[in-house]
């Protein structure tokens, strides 16, 4: 018994380290093959619209301007792993400024397609988001289909201010 005490000690001492909160761990892959059942089953939920690379669902529609690769972007998003586990996402009220053509090739293509006042679900698979690299030191793992709920607010055209 005595030689189990140490290894029990050490045991609880890992789990206690563990829970301390300062660092989360980073989410594991999915595979390959649950990466493409997901998209394959979301290809198939009614208002998925499927377009070569990625998949998009309109969840509010706006009438405003549509931004060009050389404006920026002022959006609200969330994204997410595709098990739901939120790895970025902008604060309400605090909306998020981008050059529409500096993002994820997945993100700049979308947005040239949308409108201000436009509301997407937008599902991209690994190769035009993160691809084999993965991002933020593990955050999103590689080769990860990402889905994203992108509000744009407003395009900033080149050389205005703010962009």
């Amino acid at each position: 018994m005595r030689i189990w005490a140490p290894a029990f000690l050490s045991l609880g001492l890992l789990v206690v380290s563990a829970c301390d909160g300062k660092t989360a761990p980073a989410p594991a892959p999915l595979s390959p093959e649950a990466n493409a059942a997901f998209l394959a089953n979301n290809a198939k939920k009614k208002g998925v619209v499927s377009v070569p690379g990625i998949q998009y669902e309109v969840l509010k529609k706006g009438s405003g301007a549509q931004p060009e690769r050389s404006d920026c972007v002022s959006v609200y998003y969330k994204g997410t792993l595709i098990d739901g586990k939120v790895f970025d996402e902008t604060k309400p009220g605090e909306p998020a400024t981008f050059p529409a053509g500096r993002l994820i090739p997945g993100w700049t293509w979308a947005l040239q397609m949308m409108h201000e006042g436009d509301k997407w679900r937008l599902t991209v698979p690994s190769i035009l988001a993160y691809g084999r690299k993965g991002a933020g030191d593990g955050v999103i793992p590689p080769d990860q289909t990402l889905v994203f709920e992108i509000e744009l607010l407003k395009v900033i055209r080149q050389g205005q201010e703010g962009c």
